[in-house]
């Protein structure tokens, strides 16, 4: 099991309160967890706030904690006896931390280099979904010009998921170890590789093989991205707008996927689509490499170690589950085959392993069990497996739908899009100005129910629907939902991890993200084959999107009855928190054992006389 939040010792460059004693005792093994409900979340806030006072502060905004404290001690002393002081100085605290997380984090000397760090990151989405969504558009040209068979065409889409799905968790270890820098240039600098040689491909398996290394890319970037927003951004509106735009980021990457897509494959060859993507990853990695802080010295002193057995048994398991669901499909008895039964069984037996790894064996295991102790985070990683998995399924069969039953042609694909791609940007960033104002539970809610709403439009859309009447509100619906529970989740999980965490704290998001994109989309190809025969082209596609409407409803369902989330406003961290328990804890034993010493020192029976067993111990001790 990881070590203690509380054994995690600040450095000057962190935003971090720092008792003037050790936080906690090298042994412990559980990290923080926030476990209250929404009113003690508030409560426990407000006893942190208190303790602060008693702990002194590295840096020049901690000066002033540091004044504050001071002062409370000569309160304590009987040189300041006004409670309307102490009132005042508990609300000017409260002040400072909201003033926290509204300012510009120091390891940006300027606005100009966080506003290049926050294109950095927002790349990684960007790209992830480049090479998702324009895959689909231009796999038909793909198929055509290699002479694959329909039957195989599903694994060069498939391969690049696959692989991302299954290397995250190990890659997001990696970065809590030796930061999420370097994984993250060489991560875009590895996209970037694979991307040219991807362009270059002269049949299936070389475009197979080539998409399937293209994924570890992304798999070492994107939990890289959210463990880097979530270490240098303290709890606050700064953070819910990094983390917005960071969202918004990902229709962005949707739309220049297909638009990309869609060019090439009319009016190039399909390879260019590959090399735009490697010239984007390029710049990326540039920018990275210049403009966000380096991580490494920090991330390897605090001596994290890998847990290879659970790492191997999870990407096995993930590879050999996945591709069974995946391939069932296409299959020539579908789960009747015998490799897919066996791969299913085999595939399973592995992650039970894992998890049996995971909770009895491993010293730091990948997923620990306090991260599920976590009030709300169970519920809410299963219904963020459905809600994304419903994200897979819109997109994939939404445009199969516009392309193969409406008969657009792939710019009007694109133009079709356009609503989602700027009611995203819109949402996401508009959003992150105001998300500390609005309850964030509320907003979720409403997100499941928009998820609810977009393929129920595509589901009940009569033969020759028109697009302003159901596809083009379908879209605007879609853009709500994504945005909302992408930015939601991405606060809420990183803000509840402590600092020597944020790279689970990725990993697990952008593990729920690809894994449910791709356990679902595996089961939407099962209802669209079973169903294509007796129902039709129309009709199978619809029958899809009523097994996304069952998906998002069940998420819906898991929401309301399961998670309460409270408002992404300015507050300590998770570390913060744990520290100032300890200080109080530690303040409380220190007073108890000075009254116990008073008291004996008064009445000899208290603690040790003649014929008594308790010794007498003596103040100085």
């Amino acid at each position: 099991m990881p070590a203690s939040a509380t054994n995690y010792c600040p450095r000057e460059n962190q935003n971090s309160i720092a008792s003037p004693a050790p936080s906690a005792t090298q042994g412990e093994e559980s990290a923080p967890t926030a476990e209250s409900t929404e009113l003690e979340d508030v409560n426990q806030q407000t006893s942190c706030c208190n303790s602060i006072k008693l702990t002194t502060i590295g840096g020049s905004e901690d000066d002033e904690f540091e004044l504050e404290g001071r002062r409370n001690v000569d309160a304590r002393d009987g040189r300041i006896d006004d409670s309307s002081n102490e009132a005042r100085e508990e609300e000017t605290l409260e002040g400072r931390i909201e003033r926290l997380g509204r300012e510009r984090p120091k390891q940006f000397k300027s606005l100009w280099a966080e506003v290049a760090f926050v294109f950095s990151v927002a790349m990684s989405q960007v790209l992830s979904e480049y090479f998702v969504s324009g895959f689909t558009v231009v796999l038909p040209i793909v198929i055509i010009d290699l002479g694959m068979p329909v039957a195989s065409s599903i694994w060069p889409a498939s391969a690049f998921s696959l692989v991302v799905a299954a290397f995250l968790l190990m890659f997001g270890r990696l970065g809590d170890m030796y930061g999420g820098y370097p994984l993250y240039v060489g991560g875009m600098a590895w996209l970037a590789l694979w991307s040219l040689i991807c362009g270059f491909s002269q049949n299936e398996l070389m475009l197979d093989f080539s998409r399937a290394l293209q994924g570890l890319g992304p798999a070492a970037f994107l939990p890289s991205s959210v463990m880097l927003i979530g270490s240098i951004y303290r709890p606050g509106p700064r953070k819910n707008l990094v983390f917005s735009i960071y969202g918004a980021a990902a229709p962005v990457g949707f739309y220049v996927g297909i638009f990309f897509a869609g060019v090439t494959g009319q009016y190039t060859t399909w390879g260019w689509y590959f090399w735009i993507g490697m010239f984007l990853s390029l710049v990326t990695a540039i920018t990275s490499y210049l403009y966000i802080p380096s991580d490494i010295k920090e991330r390897r002193a605090l001596g994290i170690k890998m847990d290879w057995l659970g790492a191997i048994l999870i990407i096995v398991g993930l590879i050999l589950f996945t591709f069974a669901i995946i391939d069932s499909a296409h299959a020539p008895q579908g789960w009747k085959t015998p490799y897919i039964y066996v791969l299913f069984i085999v595939g399973s037996l592995f992650l039970l392993a894992a998890v049996y790894v995971e909770t009895y064996v491993a010293d730091e295991p990948l997923l620990p069990a306090s991260l599920f102790k976590v009030r709300c985070m169970t519920p809410l990683v299963c219904a963020l497996f459905l809600t994304y998995g419903s994200l897979g399924i819109f997109l994939l069969y939404a445009t199969f739908y516009m392309e193969n039953v409406m008969s657009a042609s792939p710019l009007l694909v694109v133009a079709w899009y356009t609503p989602m791609a700027l009611g995203g940007i819109f949402i996401s960033t508009f959003g992150g100005f105001i998300l500390h104002l609005l309850s964030s539970t509320m907003l979720i809610y409403i997100a499941g129910l928009s998820w609810i709403v977009a393929p129920l439009l595509f589901a009940i859309a009569p033969s020759g629907a028109n697009y302003w009447a159901y596809m083009f509100p379908s879209m605007i619906f879609a853009t709500i939902g994504i945005d909302v529970t992408f930015t939601v989740a991405n606060i809420f999980i990183t803000t509840s991890l402590p600092k020597k965490e944020q790279g689970l704290a990725g990993a697990l998001i952008m593990l729920l993200l690809h894994l449910g994109i791709a356990v679902c989309l595996g089961f939407a190809d099962i209802v669209n084959s079973k169903t294509l025969s007796n129902l039709g082209q129309r009709k199978s596609y619809q029958a899809v999107f009523w097994f996304e409407v069952a998906c998002a409803t069940t998420a819906l369902v898991i929401l309301v009855l399961f998670v309460r989330v409270q408002k992404a406003t300015s507050a300590l961290t998770v570390d913060e928190m744990a520290e100032m328990k300890e200080v109080a804890r530690r303040e409380a034993e220190h007073s108890a054992g000075h009254v116990l010493v008073k008291s004996s020192s008064l009445d000899p029976t208290a603690t040790g006389h003649a014929g008594s067993s308790l010794p007498y111990l003596p103040p100085n001790r």
